[in-house]
């Protein structure tokens, strides 16, 4: 639902994205940037991922972020300079989109969707998921992202055995993306200690642009 503050030049409007799921939000402010010059924009949401989420695109796309919360609502309002203001063109950039990304080697994504490896014994491929995030920086410039999802967020909390040696990928330059809806859906939004909270918007777009995706 959104609302205009002039029909002929809207330069402000306001989306009701509450009790939307992950990456709706995100979606529906592209959306609406796409059809509209807006100096002004304030979103309505009701998590924590989506005002991560929103809040990230709008300031990779220009503007000024400010939230407000009671508590159930967060309402995310972006502004920027009129002599800014323009129809984003289909298909805009994602944030992640815009990342530097090393000349030499490959861009692989590794999508990681549990925290453990392989099936019928939980100790060992909680093992083996450890000792194998511990050796990714023996693939050097070819590793390009890391994407957490469903219980693989879990190795990006606070509590994780690979907690150090994720930051130190971080440090190097590798994007470390974690699923908010997923944060969100385990209770682990607060404990994460690692990487950028994302939606699936970010996560397709990221394949698109990997020259090579792994899925764990």
């Amino acid at each position: 639902m959104t609302k205009d503050s002039n029909d002929k030049a809207p330069v402000y409007k306001e989306l009701d994205c509450r009790k939307l799921d992950c990456p709706a939000p995100v979606l529906e402010t592209k959306k609406c940037l796409e059809q509209n010059a807006l100096t002004r924009i304030r979103v309505l949401v009701d998590n924590d991922a989506a005002v991560e989420n929103v809040s990230r695109f709008l300031s990779y796309h220009g503007f000024e972020i400010g939230v407000d919360s009671d508590g159930m609502t967060s309402a995310v309002e972006g502004t920027r300079d009129a002599t800014d203001a323009g129809k984003l063109p289909a298909g805009a950039a994602a944030p992640e989109i815009d990342c530097p990304v090393p000349e030499a080697g490959r861009k692989i994504m590794i999508l990681v969707s549990a925290d453990t490896i392989g099936r019928g014994d939980d100790e060992l491929g909680g093992k083996l998921m450890v000792n194998f995030i511990k050796t990714l920086k023996e693939m050097g410039s070819d590793l390009w992202r890391l994407v957490f999802v469903n219980h693989g967020v879990k190795l990006s909390t606070g509590n994780s055995k690979v907690l150090e040696e994720l930051q130190a990928l971080e440090a190097d330059g590798i994007t470390i993306l974690v699923c908010g809806a997923c944060l969100t859906h385990l209770g682990l939004m607060e404990e994460k200690a690692v990487g950028e909270t994302t939606n699936m918007l970010d996560i397709v777009t990221a394949m698109q642009y990997a020259d090579k995706v792994v899925n764990l």
